[in-house]
């Protein structure tokens, strides 16, 4: 035992879902192996379960509302499962969000559209509804996608802001979402929150090719202990990195990526420019 993990149930759905599998098996004495031996599941599975190391299943909590006979109760382990999944959110993100709200500075890059934090709810809509007509989304989730976005938004607008480093590939002004007016209220966007003193933003413009030190979105955020966590997704999950060595290799390559991408007031100009086109 002295060499058992703590477990701190309040920090994701997945720890608290995994505190509740120790719990109950304290609650009855059995070890890791026993329960490995009452439900066909290794005790190694058990264990990465129990410190969020692996996700729980459905067919695994099914599983263990059979061993332990808490089928259809409330505290079910089916029912634990249903709060470990993201809803309208990628898996990992409001992990992300939950350290956004409370991060000193924010890094952002983003290919091919306007990142979240800078969106007109014109845009975002947009967004959603064409995931909706594509049949990705249902439309009561796109609905739910949106106003969350709103309430990131929102919580970030607090009288001591963080700081937002913002780096956009230039296909992010340059595509073209939601027409005319939609484009020109998000373009104005940009350049009100250029204006503010919290933020840098910057462009990394198709010039610099093969110099663009990264390929795929990143999000980057600093907290108050000055411990830095980065984010990023795939088509299907995001992926919340904490640890040092992985983490320190992405905010170089994110260092790299702003000294190739254009200063802060040629930025600026070249949303200017792209704001012309949308009279």
């Amino acid at each position: 035992m002295t060499n058992r993990k703590p477990l701190d149930a309040e920090s994701s759905p997945k720890a608290a879902y995994g505190a509740h599998l120790r719990r109950m098996r304290d609650e009855r004495g059995w070890s890791q192996e026993e329960v490995a031996t009452r439900s066909a599941y290794s005790s190694q599975h058990i264990s990465a379960v129990e410190t969020c190391r692996k996700p729980p299943s459905l067919p695994f909590s099914l599983k263990m509302d059979e061993v332990f006979e808490t089928k259809g109760s409330e505290g079910s382990f089916e029912r634990r499962w249903h709060r470990t999944r993201p809803g309208p959110l990628l898996e990992g993100f409001p992990e992300y969000v939950a350290n956004e709200g409370k991060a000193v500075e924010i890094r952002l890059y983003e290919i091919g559209i306007i990142p979240g934090l800078l969106q007109t709810p014109g845009y975002a809509r947009c967004l959603a509804d064409s995931n909706v007509r594509r049949g990705a989304i249902t439309p009561e989730r796109a609905e739910r996608r949106v106003r969350f976005l709103g309430q990131r938004q929102d919580i970030l607008d607090r009288s001591n802001p963080p700081m937002r480093l913002i780096v956009m590939d230039e296909s992010c002004i340059r595509r073209e979402v939601g027409g005319s007016q939609v484009m020109a209220e998000q373009l104005d966007r940009l350049l009100d929150v250029a204006e503010q003193p919290n933020t840098v933003m910057q462009i990394a413009p198709f010039t610099r090719g093969e110099q663009r030190a990264l390929d795929l979105p990143l999000n980057l955020l600093t907290l108050p202990d000055m411990t830095v966590l980065a984010y990023a997704e795939s088509q299907i999950r995001g992926h919340m990195e904490r640890h040092t060595g992985s983490v320190l290799g992405l905010l170089t390559a994110y260092h790299h990526l702003q000294a190739e991408a254009l200063p802060h007031a040629a930025s600026v100009a070249m949303i200017q420019e792209a704001r012309k086109a949308y009279p």
